[in-house]
């Protein structure tokens, strides 16, 4: 059986182990310019010394008008490029994999972080206006102005031009972000998804922005290093997207040379009704693996090592992705290591902190 503990190769990386930080989103540069600052260098890499094995940026606007709020980080500049490089090198001299998710918030960008209101910016206070496949708003906020096709293209090229800047920052691996409610996602769904040209209607015409965002992103990233795509498996609304047809778009995603999906749920639609629960969506990770024959990393309400051990014992997943569990315990995985009984020479302590294997 394969441990959480055992390395896991994808084209010509090895990570470590198979405990992976999720992206999660920090809403921490004040000052509205996108580059990253001390906060996501001691954020992501506490979890570099705490053991993961990739450690995974939050989502990263690939232009300013992709970014969820003004307080999100970027990758469309040199500036923002040379700061990650300097955090990609420390979480590298922490043994980790250093992994970015690439992203474009669409119809939901140009609102405020959590902790600062709900809802669009007003244009009065910074706010700007938010693109999507059409003229459909997420519930609660402004309504979004679809997308020309001359958008649609230069969307690509902006990943395509992230990916670049995400190697000369030293990055191993990136994620394009195509779930919880953003740009690729909206495009997927019926529901955010209106179009009667070929961006819309059909499952092939729904699917053929990520698409052609994946093919632009791979030609542009070198052919070595993982690319990954992170999708919302269902919508859990009546009509939106299902999933089956993830299942199917994660075997053509496998064609178009993606290493490994990344399976979560929702976030595109806010009557949602998602029956939460430890591992609830592990289900989903094991049917895109099984089906579509592509590795998939599980996500969700994932906490405790032996829960995490299972999920490969069982075939469900090959990694398992922390998020709110990893945000309370930095050091998650020597603590899984310790309660798994994994020796301390197998086990991802920095030198420093090698007294914490002791027993």
């Amino acid at each position: 059986m394969t441990s959480l503990f055992d390395p896991i190769t994808l084209r010509g990386l090895t990570v470590r182990n198979r405990i992976w930080l999720a992206p999660m989103c920090q809403y921490a540069v004040e000052a509205g310019d996108g580059v990253p600052t001390d906060w996501h260098l001691v954020h992501l890499g506490a979890r570099a010394t705490g053991g993961f094995g990739l450690v995974v940026s939050e989502a990263n606007a690939v232009s300013p008008e992709g970014r969820i709020s003004p307080q999100d980080v970027g990758i469309w500049n040199d500036e923002q490029q040379a700061a990650w490089a300097h955090i990609v090198g420390f979480l590298h001299a922490q043994g980790a994999a250093a992994g970015t998710q690439l992203a474009h918030a669409g119809r939901k960008a140009s609102t405020f972080s959590p902790w600062r209101g709900q809802g669009t910016i007003p244009a009065a206070d910074g706010g700007w206006p938010a693109p999507g496949p059409s003229a459909v708003a997420f519930q609660g906020y402004a309504e979004p102005h679809a997308m020309t096709t001359d958008e649609i293209a230069a969307v690509v090229e902006d990943f395509a031009a992230a990916a670049r800047r995400a190697d000369a920052a030293g990055f191993d691996v990136v994620e394009l972000h195509g779930a919880h409610g953003y740009l690729l996602h909206e495009f997927l769904s019926p529901l955010a998804n209106h179009r009667t040209d070929a961006y819309g209607g059909t499952f092939e015409n729904r699917i053929r922005l990520l698409v052609e965002v994946v093919d632009a992103v791979r030609a542009a990233w070198p052919a070595e290093k993982p690319l990954l795509v992170r999708l919302s498996a269902t919508d859990w609304v009546e009509g939106g997207w299902s999933a089956d047809e993830t299942v199917e778009l994660s075997a053509v995603l496998r064609e178009h040379g993606v290493d490994l999906v990344d399976v979560s749920t929702g976030g595109l639609d806010a009557r949602q009704e998602i029956p939460v629960g430890p591992g609830y969506q592990v289900p989903f990770a094991r049917d895109v693996r099984a089906k579509a024959g592509v590795a998939t990393g599980a996500v969700g309400l994932i906490t405790e090592p032996a829960q995490a051990q299972q999920i490969l014992d069982d075939g469900d997943a090959d990694v398992v992705l922390l998020a709110r569990a990893a945000l309370r315990e930095p050091a998650w995985p020597l603590r899984a290591a310790h309660e798994l009984g994994v020796a301390a020479k197998d086990a991802p302590y920095p030198v420093n902190y090698t007294r914490g294997a002791w027993r």
